[in-house]
């Protein structure tokens, strides 16, 4: 029952340095039924952060305050003696929906070339504030590159005049002049774009990379020291070289039409150079699905594969250092950085994600399982500014953002750990109010997903690019 004027001693903690407040006034006698906006005037107000008017969002045990501090109490079986410890947060802002680029096919791959992506960066002082450009790849073969107002600028080649003879599976910016791309085809091949002003550009193939003897279905890419990471359904890791000068010989045997008649044989109008990798690691024993830079240091690499593993490969001597298993095939991969070292985070086949820690001494795998997917989990994106937000990609036809600061701890039928609910839930447009088919997602998967300031930009078998709100999703 609802005792009047009754108060709840709160303590307000943080992790963000810059809004922290002094000790002395972490400590409050607040209202029973106040609820986060009564919480938020109170960190504002002149004699506490004295901020003025940022909205914040509350975490109490890693979920986050959605009623009154009495209702909590009530809801959880305490009592207003509790004393709660609140940790503030800047507050989520909805990723709403911006744009959608239409293809013609399937978008298999997207990545953002802008002044905050790894590209841009990796450009240096010729890349200039307004030339962003998105990267789309497709099942029809073709890659495309849109200015931000949704116009393509310029297409690749198709396979006579160069390019991919097979849908591709994955594309990266390089550099704002380089691209890499991998499919079907087997093949990895670098580009060389050259725009021409704000609404054109061309896109000439430069390097053809042969080894792999299937699909490649993962590419990773690192601007600085122009090295590639790709990942096959032939089991195998590829770790490349852009430089035609520094690249070995490639294996003549595995190129297109090397074993047809003449008659037969596959032939291009246009000649790049072939060449085979730096290494070609046969360390998984079912197709591997991603692969990928460690963050900080680049001769350290990570993969994972349908035989349910993730692998730490010292890249100087191609080795695999340490190999975590997990209980079900992985699909996707990406690294969640920290200052010490970076957790990886992994979707699979069973719907869910495992965050683990790659370091051999860690005496846990898996340190958390996110939940909520209805389908596999096929593409990760760390976020581009906050070290505890991911977002992921699902054949469920769902995009879901993740706040790893809100967690639960696991019921008996999830297993030991700890568990994280999305925040948001992002549909494909055009979706809603549509009869969902007997399999999650069926017409709506989503293959492809990157997370930068610019936005978040999802591909998928709606044939389109879509792009919703990227700042300040997840404070």
């Amino acid at each position: 029952m609802e005792q009047a004027g009754a108060q709840v001693k709160v303590t307000f903690t943080t992790t963000e340095a810059d809004i922290e407040l002094p000790e002395t006034k972490r400590q409050l006698l607040v209202p029973a039924d106040i609820r986060r906006y009564g919480l938020s005037r109170i960190l504002n107000s002149e004699s506490m952060l004295d901020t003025g008017a940022i909205p914040f969002d509350f975490l109490i045990d890693g979920s986050f305050l959605r009623t009154s501090l009495e209702d909590y109490l009530q809801n959880n079986g305490l009592s207003l003696e509790t004393n709660i410890t609140l940790q503030y947060v800047r507050s989520l802002i909805p990723p709403v929906y911006e744009a959608s680029f239409e293809h013609d096919d399937w978008v298999s791959s997207v990545d953002v070339l802008s002044q905050t992506s790894p590209a841009g960066r990796w450009s240096g002082d010729v890349f200039h504030s307004g030339q962003d450009r998105i990267l789309s790849a497709s099942y029809d073969g073709l890659l495309r590159i849109w200015n931000a107002s949704g116009k393509v600028i310029a297409t690749s080649p198709s396979g006579s005049q160069g390019g991919h003879i097979a849908s591709i599976k994955a594309a990266k910016f390089l550099t704002n002049t380089q691209i890499a791309s991998a499919g079907m085809d087997r093949t990895v091949r670098v580009w060389k774009y050259t725009p021409s002003g704000d609404f054109s550009g061309d896109l000439k193939p430069t390097l053809e990379l042969y080894g792999h003897t299937s699909s490649v279905d993962s590419l990773a890419v690192d601007g600085a020291s122009r090295r590639l990471l790709t990942a096959s359904a032939d089991g195998n890791i590829g770790f490349w070289s852009t430089s035609k000068t520094s690249a070995p010989e490639a294996d003549s045997s595995l190129f297109p039409g090397a074993h047809a008649s003449k008659r037969r044989k596959v032939t291009s109008s246009v000649s790049a150079a072939h060449r085979g990798p730096l290494a070609l690691m046969p360390i998984h024993s079912a197709p591997a699905t991603a692969a990928i830079f460690d963050p900080r240091d680049r001769t350290v690499a990570y993969s994972v594969s349908q035989d349910h593993t993730v692998r730490t490969i010292d890249l100087a001597t191609s080795v695999v250092v340490s190999t975590l298993s997990t209980s079900h095939p992985l699909l996707s991969l990406c690294a969640i950085p920290r200052a010490t070292a970076p957790l990886l985070a992994a979707g699979t086949s069973a719907r869910h994600i495992t965050i683990v820690d790659p370091r051999a001494s860690a005496t846990t795998t898996s340190v958390m399982t996110l939940r909520g997917h209805s389908n596999k989990v096929v593409s990760l994106s760390a976020s581009p500014d906050n070290e505890y937000a991911l977002a992921s990609g699902s054949h469920d036809g769902t995009v879901r953002i993740w706040d790893l600061r809100s967690v639960r701890p696991a019921t008996k039928d999830e297993g030991l750990g700890s568990v994280s609910e999305a925040v948001y839930v992002i549909e494909r447009e055009g979706r809603e109010g549509k009869k969902k088919g007997a399999i999650a997602g069926d017409g709506y998967k989503v293959f492809s997903i990157v997370w930068d300031k610019l936005g978040i930009f999802s591909g998928g078998e709606d044939k389109k690019v879509q792009v919703n709100r990227g700042r300040d999703v997840v404070a």
